[in-house]
């Protein structure tokens, strides 16, 4: 796999760019939800009251997920459950899932939840919506609201138009998608998106959240990455607009670093079992292009030597 195809933590810039722009989120993608909260009150992302209904369905996989509390128009208490499915496929438990934990809320909580579905994953007919079952004396029927960034595509002009932050998420999901195999045209589009942003004339600390994420999920080779830089680079220069410094830069990369590690540990960790501190140093060594080769190799390990006999090596390289 070549760098371009990778996204070696692709549900953790999800999670920043939704807490970062909630209330934004939900205006752009479901407006009759959004038109019911009172958005001049404060709102609250109930990450603990989260992790207390999910438990085992998320193990292994994908998502990013948020509770949150926010409040009507009428002054009474809602509770939001917004699931972004990252899965490249479709799943056939997703819609099993989405009232699992709707379910698990009410019934931990009492307190019913508005259940929503961002999907980004590429098959044009999965349309999950509903979660049911039938029989003589019993029926259920479990509705949510689900969105595909798929359709997007066919409303371009529309994206382009938004003066809502989010559209420039969605371009860089979709842009992604379509430049699976083209490094110079993602290039290009990254750039292009990243202009788009100054060109909005947003502030700086919305052309920084935005940027982050775009870099994040819109992965170039080495080579044209730097050419990237340097680009952008000269572009807030002629625009005296130096928002992305060199040392940001850096800790971008840094970023990224931690963030495989991370991601890394927790998969070898479910596949070989609890690892030792050394063999964690260890690992928390490598560069991040190491780490992206590991991330590769651990799917073919199968015992703690496999871990080992790779690291023997690879990390001399």
């Amino acid at each position: 796999m070549t760098d371009i195809n990778k996204r070696a933590d692709f549900d953790s810039p999800w999670k920043e760019i939704l807490e970062a722009y909630f209330p934004q989120v939900i205006q752009f993608f479901f407006p009759q939800t959004a038109a019911l909260i009172d958005w001049k009150r404060p709102y609250e992302f109930l990450d603990k009251e989260f992790q207390q209904i999910a438990r085992e369905a998320e193990q292994g996989k994908r998502y990013a997920d948020k509770l949150v509390k926010v409040w009507r128009t009428q002054g009474e208490e809602l509770w939001l459950l917004v699931h972004v499915e990252i899965q490249a496929k479709k799943e056939d438990n997703f819609t099993k899932r989405m009232f699992t934990y709707n379910f698990r809320i009410f019934d931990r909580f009492n307190q019913p939840a508005i259940s929503l579905a961002i999907l980004c994953d590429a098959n044009r007919e999965w349309r999950p919506n509903n979660y049911s079952y039938s029989y003589p004396d019993t029926r259920l029927i479990f509705e949510f609201g689900s969105i595909k960034l798929l359709d997007y595509e066919n409303r371009w002009e529309e994206l382009e138009n938004s003066n809502n932050p989010f559209a420039s998420v969605v371009m860089a999901h979709l842009k992604t998608q379509q430049t699976q195999k083209q490094p110079e045209q993602r290039k290009i589009w990254k750039f292009g998106l990243i202009r788009r942003l100054y060109d909005l004339g947003l502030q700086e600390q919305d052309i920084r959240n935005l940027y982050r994420f775009i870099d994040w999920v819109m992965i170039l080779p080495k080579a044209l990455e730097n050419q990237f830089w340097e680009e952008l680079k000269q572009f807030e220069q002629e625009r005296s607009m130096t928002y992305i410094t060199t040392g940001e830069r850096i800790g971008y990369e840094l970023g990224k670093q931690e963030g495989e590690q991370t991601i890394i540990l927790r998969l070898l960790q479910k596949r070989l079992g609890d690892l030792s501190p050394e063999v964690r140093q260890r690992i928390q060594s490598l560069s991040l292009i190491q780490l992206e080769a590991l991330g590769e190799a651990l799917l073919d390990f199968t015992t703690i030597a496999d871990l080992l006999n790779w690291l023997q090596a690879n990390q001399s390289e």
